[in-house]
C-alpha cells in the first residue's frame, strides 16, 4: 500500500467526518493515536472534549443546546491496563467492559453495528493499542452498512503486529461530503507519523476544514515506559 500524506489528505475532504489515526513515531519510541470530531448539524458543532481519568469524554460546550445526546455525548479514549482504546461513539464502553470481563476486541464490537441514523448510517469505527513488555501490536475496525437500506452491519477488523517505525494508519467514517454521506471503504490508509507530538498534532488541526472542525486528541505513549504526553484541541472556547 502506497503511504500518503495525512494533512493533504485531510486537506483534500472538507468532511471525513470523525477519524482515528494509530501508529509509530519514526524513531520507533513512540505509539501514536488521534482522534478528531467534526460536525456540520448545531448539535455536532456544540461539543468540546474534556479529560475524563486517563482517556477523555465529549461534552456539550453550551448545555442549553444540547438536542439529542445520544450519539454526540460519549467517551472516545479509555485505557484499560496496557490497552488504549479509541472510537467514535459509545462502543468504547462495550469494547471496554466486555475485555474486562475476557473477551476479545472483536467479540465486544459482534454484540455493536452501525450507527442508527438513517440514510447515512454512520459506521462505528474503533481502535486498540496494546503496549506489553516493550512490544507494540494494534488494531482498527468499522462496523459498516451492508446496503442504503441499513438491512445488514459488515464488520471487518485489521491488526497490525510490530508496526514499523513512521508509519500509522488512518481511518474515518465518510469517503466524502455527498448526501447521504457514503461510509468509508476499503482497509484503512497507510500515513506517515513524526516524531514531534506538537507538530503532528498542529498538523492534524490545521488540515481540517475550518468550518466543519470540532475537537482533535492525540496522545505519543512511549513504549518502554508507558508514560504519555496528550494535546487537545477544541473549536469552542470560553
Amino acid at each position: 500500500m502506497e503511504q500518503i500524506k495525512l494533512d493533504q489528505e485531510l486537506q483534500s475532504n472538507p468532511y471525513p467526518g470523525r477519524g482515528i489515526v494509530i501508529g509509530r513515531t519514526e524513531d520507533g519510541a513512540k505509539a501514536v493515536c488521534a482522534y478528531f470530531i467534526m460536525g456540520r448539524s448545531e448539535n455536532s458543532r456544540n461539543r468540546v472534549f474534556v479529560e475524563e481519568g486517563e482517556g477523555i469524554r465529549t461534552k456539550a460546550f453550551d448545555p442549553a443546546n444540547l438536542v439529542d445526546p445520544s450519539l454526540v455525548i460519549y467517551a472516545p479514549v479509555r485505557v484499560m491496563g496496557n490497552c488504549t482504546i479509541v472510537t467514535n461513539g459509545d462502543q468504547t464502553d462495550t469494547i471496554y467492559d466486555l475485555m474486562s470481563k475476557g473477551q476479545t476486541f472483536e467479540q465486544a464490537l459482534c454484540t455493536r453495528e452501525f450507527e442508527p441514523d438513517a440514510p447515512n448510517y454512520t459506521p462505528r469505527i474503533s481502535g486498540i493499542m496494546e503496549i506489553e513488555e516493550g512490544k507494540y501490536t494494534y488494531s482498527m475496525s468499522i462496523l459498516k452498512s451492508s446496503n442504503a437500506q441499513g438491512e445488514g452491519c459488515n464488520r471487518y477488523t485489521f491488526s497490525y503486529d510490530n508496526p514499523q517505525p513512521g508509519e500509522g494508519h488512518f481511518i474515518h467514517t465518510y469517503k466524502e461530503n455527498i448526501e447521504p454521506l457514503p461510509s468509508f471503504e476499503g482497509e484503512p490508509k497507510l500515513v506517515k507519523i513524526s516524531n514531534d507530538i506538537n507538530a503532528f498534532a498542529h498538523g492534524l488541526w490545521t488540515s481540517l476544514n475550518e468550518e466543519n472542525k470540532v475537537s482533535l486528541f492525540v496522545r505519543f505513549i512511549d513504549i518502554q515506559t508507558g508514560a504519555y504526553e496528550t494535546k487537545i484541541y477544541n473549536k469552542n472556547k470560553s
